[in-house]
Formats: structure tokens, sequence, C-alpha cells
């Protein structure tokens, strides 16, 4: 968490001014939806029992009594790994997307497009039918995901060469056949133990995040993450057209190859920790550059710290809702619908009134 936050009060202050003032903003927001994420839940806690615990981890005396051993257990075992992990997925797959549409030069374009999230599950899944552990299941969904981007990539350049529109070809050949395979593994799957578990784990959920995986996939995510925030410009430039980043010396093709590999090892990660988080990787951009502009070098960080928001709310409401914790893949498809509806119907009455 400090390595984030130190990462980005650093970038913070490289910015100019015009950048600056929403990037406090928008970080302070995310503050205040962690300090209430921390008090949120099935145990409620208070503002008092967080600072008596914080004392106590600042003091010398390491006596705890029963009930500051329950909060301390909850807190730093429980709570605030979930925190983390919402912080780090939203904030990566926001910037993945990001990138994938400036990329594209397509709004439409997500992280699933390409076939990543389909690979990683059906890798996952694979994994869960020969019962291997947790680290071993998130290899095989990286190596299965960086699989099925890679099968689009050379479809599409055996067919078309290196043209946006055969990458996406590519890319939605490649996230039909893992689909398909996926569908496959689960009706292999036993159905009283294994398939069970399979499909709860594509639901998405924070509530099983393995601590010493977070602490693997974290580094990775975030220095993928500040990579791309740092080809900010570049993104600005290839977004205008492959013929005028040329024309500056740009080499398009294997930027934007690095980019989608950078990207890919995000959407890969985040499905590793918590499995397939729908939404954030395509409404989240929309949302940053309707707010703030179309200038990469401002979305990427801002739609990283929105997209934090956005899963930290959807956690709080998958864990409060209801006697069980619900699906977090079921909110975000339902808030991310909603949400970008609303952006829609906005942008439609914009359109017809400067018509």
């Amino acid at each position: 968490m400090m390595s984030v936050l130190t990462a980005m009060h650093i970038h913070i202050r490289k910015q100019s001014p015009t950048l600056r003032r929403p990037l406090i903003l928008t970080l302070l927001g995310l503050n205040l939806l962690i300090s209430v994420s921390l008090l949120l839940g099935r145990y409620p806690l208070t503002i008092n029992d967080i600072t008596n615990i914080l004392q106590h981890l600042w003091s010398s005396n390491n006596t705890l009594n029963t009930n500051s051993h329950i909060l301390l257990t909850i807190i730093i075992q429980s709570r605030l790994p979930r925190i983390i992990a919402a912080i780090i997925i939203g904030a990566g797959l926001a910037i993945a997307g990001t990138a994938f549409q400036a990329v594209f030069r397509n709004p439409l374009v997500s992280p699933g497009l390409l076939g990543v999230l389909n690979g990683c599950a059906f890798g996952a899944a694979l994994g869960m039918v020969y019962h291997v552990n947790i680290f071993g299941i998130s290899l095989l969904a990286v190596i299965s995901g960086l699989i099925a981007v890679i099968l689009g990539l050379l479809i599409a350049r055996s067919i078309g060469g290196h043209s946006i529109l055969y990458l996406l070809l590519g890319g939605i050949i490649s996230n039909a056949l893992f689909a398909g395979l996926l569908t496959l593994v689960k009706y292999i799957a036993d159905p009283q133990e294994q398939l069970p578990s399979i499909i709860f784990w594509l639901l998405g959920s924070l509530s099983t995040v393995s601590i010493p995986l977070l602490t693997i996939t974290a580094p990775i995510i975030i220095v993928a993450s500040m990579l791309l925030i740092l080809l900010g410009r570049i993104l600005d430039v290839i977004s205008l057209g492959d013929d005028e980043a040329l024309s500056l010396g740009i080499p398009v093709i294997h930027l934007r190859y690095g980019i989608i590999f950078l990207a890919t090892i995000i959407s890969a990660l985040t499905v590793c920790l918590a499995g397939i988080i729908g939404w954030i990787g395509l409404l989240i951009p929309h949302l940053t550059r309707l707010i703030f502009g179309a200038s990469h070098q401002r979305i990427l960080p801002l739609s990283a710290i929105i997209g934090a928001c956005f899963l930290l709310v959807a956690d709080d409401i998958a864990r409060l809702i209801g006697d069980g914790e619900i699906p977090l893949g079921v909110v975000t498809e339902l808030l991310g619908a909603s949400v970008f509806f609303l952006l829609l119907s906005k942008m439609g009455r914009n359109s017809h009134g400067i018509a």
C-alpha cells in the first residue's frame, strides 16, 4: 500500500497544476473510501477501534486483550488485504482498458475482447480440475491468458497483417475458442466438488484473496501500470493514427505489441487474484474521458484512481447486501451496466443539443 501511495505522490508532484488538482481530489476520495471500507462489514468497527489498533501497533507493548486481538485479526488479516487487492485490481483493470482502447482506437475494446479473460479462466479451471494448488492455478491462468492473446495476434497476422481491424478479429476468434474450451472443462469437472468452485471463481470475489499471492502479483501489476502511465504521450500520438505516429518517428507496431503485452499481464494477474471482474476496463475509461478530457497523460492516472474507487464501492456492496456475500463480478456487472447506460444517455442528450 505504501509503495502505491508513494508512486502516486511522486507522479502528482511531476504533473502540471491542471492535472495535479483532479489527482489530489480523486486521491482524497479514495482515502475516504478506504477508511469507510475498513469500518464496514459483518463485524462493524468504529473509528476508536481503528485508532486503538494503530496505537498498539506503534507502541512497544505487545500484550493484547481478547477484544483487541479480534480487532487486529479482522483489520490486518481480513479487511486490509481485501482493500489493497480491490485498489490494485480496480486500478489495473482501468489502466489496461484505457491502454487497449487507445491502441485499438476503439472505445468499445476491453481486456476481455482479446481473449485474455477467457484464456485465464480456462487455465484456472483446468488447474482446479487437476487439483493444482493456488500458485499453480494462478500460473496456469497467466500462461493461458498470454497464450490466448498471442494466438489472437498470430491469427490476425496470418489473415491480414498488423492492421487494427484484423487484430480485433483475431482477438474475437481467440476469445470464442477459449470460451469453448472453458465450457468443455466445466463439462468434464466433478459436478459435486470441482464445478461449484470453478463457477464461484468465475463470478469473481475478493473474499478468498491469498495474501502470499497478493505480495507476488501486486508489484508486477504496479510496475506494469506505471509503465503504461509513463507512455501517456505515446498513447496520445498512437490514438491519432499510424501515419501520424510514423511521421513523428514512433515505431507504432512494436509499441502497440508492447502496450498490449503490458495490459495483458495486468489483466491476467487481476484474474488470478479475484477471478473475472467485468466492466471496469470498459466503463472507467469512458467515465474518465467524459469528466477530464481525452489526453492519456491525464486519464491514465485518473482512471486508475477512479477504477480503484469503483471496485472498493462494489466490494462494500457485495459484503453488506444479503445474508451471504454476493459475488463481486455480479455487483460490477449490475453497477457497470447501470452507470454505462447513464453515460450513454448523457452523451446522447449532449449530441442532440449540439445538433
